[in-house]
């Protein structure tokens, strides 16, 4: 199969699907005259390697997984990589909670001193912490 089919049923361009056959991530292609010819797994892979970028994860991770000679990705290590992305993403949506969080607390503190009509009158003379207001 061409790399014009390949990337009609995928939706990879086809400099994509050059990029992932030079990093090894499709295995062996074989050349009619100059033309590649990839196997009918290929389309699987590609897809495979569409999602998984999709859900976050970047070509370098998938390298270890994708077992490109066998034409079957490496299943038991796949599913190790997606718990640990899964960590993560758990530790990063805490993060941001956190953050968000925070900001909730700074903008009602900082409509409270607009309600006050202090932060007009603070503004000559900024407090030490530039997002607090002067309390009363």
């Amino acid at each position: 199969m061409f790399i014009g089919e390949i990337a009609r049923r995928t939706g990879a361009s086809p400099k994509a699907i050059r990029h992932y056959e030079s990093l090894g991530l499709l295995g062996q292609v074989t050349r009619a005259g100059s033309y590649r010819v990839y196997a009918d797994d290929a389309v699987r892979q590609v897809g495979l390697i569409r999602q998984a970028q999709a859900l976050g994860f970047r070509l370098a991770e998938l390298l270890p997984v994708m077992d490109a000679g066998a034409g079957e990705p490496d299943w038991h290590r796949l599913v190790q990589q997606v718990d640990s992305k899964r960590a993560s993403l758990r530790e990063e949506i805490h993060r941001l909670r956190k953050l968000d969080a925070e900001l909730g607390e700074i903008g009602a503190e900082i409509r409270a001193c607009l309600g006050r009509g202090e932060a007009r009158e603070a503004a000559s003379d900024p407090p030490h912490d530039a997002m607090a207001c002067p309390r009363p």
